[in-house]
């Protein structure tokens, strides 16, 4: 797919989007137009699935009739196949695009009712997984899919008349899902997230990473790395940065996350299956991170975050006995749960991964218990490799400046840390945005631990022991730049000699006023 048919590709989904738009906001009709493509998809997998199953019996799936005898022992022959693949089942008028014909016309031009039809489909994907492997994947993975909803329309008929004309656009489409060598569906679904989270503001942090942002975060954390066991992400938003990682090296064996927020959870689970990631190799889960932690038991080769900057957390006096904060000594403030984060990161970090984390700028210096934690960090565990300042405004929802830590427990330069100062390369913008050739610079010169002049530095442990474990970047790396000097004799010289033109300029004014028989201005 060339990239002038993929933008038309993403051009033609938003335009679909913006039929759903109405009276909602960019969260509600975000959550039906992912909903409807990620059903589309289901059934796209389902019935290609299937007509190979069928393809020795010289028959399609669309075709099977499926209130007779012969058909009913296809369905469920297929169904078991399918569950124990797929994770899920369509049957053959569940599949999206019967369903778009019905409401639409069929040969004899009748539309139908679809809502209810609609409805019961989709509660009958996640029925279909009861009992089975992938129950937890598809739980009520369609609740925010609201087909009731008086924002559809005022009536019944407006509602399925919407809803219709939605689905008939969206069959349209063709998401080459048989071309393995193209991610058409997966790269249009990240699109979408990106242009909800543009239009969504300060929710959209909630949710999405930028992608450029994403794209440094996985290329740290698999430095010398071409397969990863695992990727975990504690506060996975969409589950973008967890599939960006993916891209970074060859394989991956499993994703793990968490989420707080339900329908954010739900998307996160739908991006993996839209992705192609097979239901047994991820465990996305939901639930507070830091108050009841779901993966307590296990340890990850490469972890990335973007949590929320400075939340608010319980710091509740009996986590001192948590083995994710005990041997710290102190908890990180009540007020800002960014060490928090760190530290639960840090104890499901495996002895051989690597993890980077997006924090606000205040966390490299404020005092107190975060400085406490800082020192521990650096200077009886050694696990801080680098800090990365980078540019303010480019996190949706908030223009401040941010950084980059990067933790190994195993690092390779022990006696220094490497801090870059990539905070003013960047292209400007309503929302600044990193270029592929800051995220080259950023990128080679920690995989080099460059130092070069006003970007980088190897500070010493010494170095930040002396500067009492503040990390502040400007204090490491020096981007001052010497101004011109001036020479003073020069430049008095330079004021005689205006001083010489005017008075010169003035005789000659008081002359033409003399001669025009006016008074001077003197």
């Amino acid at each position: 797919m060339s990239e002038d048919q993929k933008k038309q590709l993403e051009q033609q989904l938003w335009n679909i989007a913006n039929t759903l738009r109405g009276k909602m906001n960019a969260d509600e009709f975000r959550d039906y137009i992912l909903g409807f493509i990620f059903y589309k998809y289901l059934s796209e997998k389902m019935f290609r699935y299937a007509d190979s199953i069928l393809k020795q019996d010289g028959i399609k799936y669309k075709d099977i009739k499926e209130n007779t005898t012969k058909g009913k022992e296809y369905i469920e022959a297929i169904k078991e196949e399918s569950l124990s693949k797929l994770g899920y089942f369509l049957k053959p008028s569940e599949l999206f695009s019967e369903v778009a014909k019905r409401g639409n016309g069929d040969k004899q031009g009748d539309k139908h009712f679809i809502l209810e039809d609609l409805q019961k489909i989709l509660n009958n994907i996640q029925l279909s997984t009861m009992g089975t492997e992938s129950e937890d994947d598809f739980d009520n993975l369609f609740e925010d899919l609201d087909l009731t909803s008086t924002k559809l329309g005022r009536t019944e008929s407006a509602k399925n008349e919407l809803i219709a004309k939605v689905l008939q656009h969206l069959d349209k489409i063709d998401f080459q899902l048989d071309n393995a060598e193209l991610d058409v569906l997966g790269d249009a679904y990240e699109y979408l997230i990106g242009q909800f989270a543009s239009g969504a503001g300060k929710k959209a942090g909630e949710f999405y990473t930028p992608q450029e942002v994403s794209k440094v975060l996985a290329k740290l954390v698999t430095t010398g790395k071409t397969k990863l066991k695992s990727v975990y992400d504690p506060t996975c938003g969409s589950g973008s940065l967890l599939l960006r990682v993916a891209r970074e090296v060859k394989e991956v064996s499993n994703f793990y996350g968490q989420e707080l927020n339900r329908t954010t959870y739900n998307l996160a689970r739908m991006n993996m299956i839209l992705h192609d990631v097979h239901y047994r190799k991820f465990d996305i889960r939901q639930e507070d991170t830091l108050e009841h932690p779901q993966h307590i038991d296990k340890k990850f080769e490469a972890i990335v975050a973007n949590p929320p900057f400075s939340a608010q957390w319980s710091a509740n006096p009996l986590f001192m006995s948590d083995d994710r904060f005990s041997q710290y000594g102190k908890l990180a403030p009540a007020s800002k749960a960014d060490f928090a984060f760190v530290q639960h990161m840090i104890f499901h970090l495996a002895e051989n991964g690597t993890m980077s984390i997006v924090l606000p700028h205040g966390a490299l210096f404020r005092s107190g218990t975060e400085q406490h934690i800082r020192k521990y960090l650096i200077e009886d565990r050694n696990y801080l490799d680098a800090v990365i300042g980078l540019p303010a405004n480019i996190f949706y929802g908030t223009n401040i400046p941010t950084c980059i830590l990067v933790f190994k427990k195993c690092r390779e330069n022990p006696n220094d840390i490497l801090f870059i100062n990539s905070a003013e390369y960047f292209e400007r913008g309503t929302q600044n945005i990193l270029r592929s050739s800051d995220i080259d610079k950023l990128i080679t010169t920690y995989r080099g631990r460059l130092e070069i002049d006003k970007y980088s530095y190897l500070a010493s442990l010494q170095e930040i022991a002396k500067n009492e474990y503040n990390l502040n970047i400007p204090r490491y790396v020096n981007t001052y730049e010497e101004e011109e000097s001036i020479d003073i004799a020069t430049v008095s010289k330079q004021i005689k000699n205006l001083e010489k033109e005017m008075k010169k300029t003035d005789e000659q004014l008081k002359n033409l006023c003399i001669e025009l028989k006016i008074d001077t201005p003197f």
